[in-house]
């Protein structure tokens, strides 16, 4: 009895020993990849430390690539993914914006990805953006619905604004007024923080 238990207790310990860290990937574009930033000051970093220090065994990966639009997110999801994911944060369609790309083709994209994403078993994480105000009430309107919209059409978390904080505040952003600073990249982080802690709720409550 007594070599029983000593080997289920081995076998327990065995088990949590091995247990591999959740993993959230960080699909975006520059300002998931941290353009003008070491990398480890880039957003996904700081986010891994965040959690690291509540306790979370986690590793966030960073798979931003600067100037990636919706659709070249898309393309290269699979290559992003292929070592698997408990959980994904998708920053992406900045760049659709500044391009003019119509929100109804950028949202179809989105979309499919978020829909790639759920059917792999991962949970998502929505990042919005907003449409700078000179593309029209209309353009507006419907690039900065399509985000909530996704979100309550998937049943995903969604964090409205990714640079929320940021836009005029000293020292968040770099001299080109658009990506975080290493101070910005931290701010995102504990402001996202509760949400990514409550997207690790969903992955261990299915997991």
């Amino acid at each position: 009895m007594r070599l029983f238990f000593a080997g289920l207790a081995w076998l327990l310990l065995n088990s949590f020993a091995s247990a591999e860290p959740l993993r959230i990937v960080a699909l975006g574009d520059s300002l998931t990849a941290g353009l003008g930033l070491p990398a480890a000051e880039a957003f996904p970093s700081r986010l891994e430390a965040a959690l690291k220090a509540k306790g979370h065994d986690v590793t966030v990966v960073n798979a931003g690539v600067s100037g990636d639009t919706a659709a070249q997110g898309l393309a290269r999801l699979d290559w992003a993914l292929a070592d698997g994911a408990d959980a994904v944060i998708v920053e992406l369609g900045a760049n659709d914006m500044l391009r003019g790309v119509d929100p109804a083709a950028t949202r179809a994209t989105l979309n499919e990805i978020v829909s790639k994403i759920e059917a792999r078993g991962a949970k998502v994480l929505i990042a919005g953006m907003y449409a700078a105000p000179n593309l029209g009430p209309g353009y507006t309107n419907a690039f900065n619905g399509m985000f909530p919209d996704l979100a309550r059409e998937h049943q995903t978390l969604l964090y409205p604004f990714f640079m929320d904080g940021l836009i005029g505040v000293p020292g968040m952003v770099q001299a080109d007024g658009e990506h975080p600073t290493a101070a910005g990249s931290e701010e995102i982080a504990r402001r996202m923080l509760p949400l990514v802690e409550e997207l690790i709720g969903q992955i261990n409550k299915t997991g």
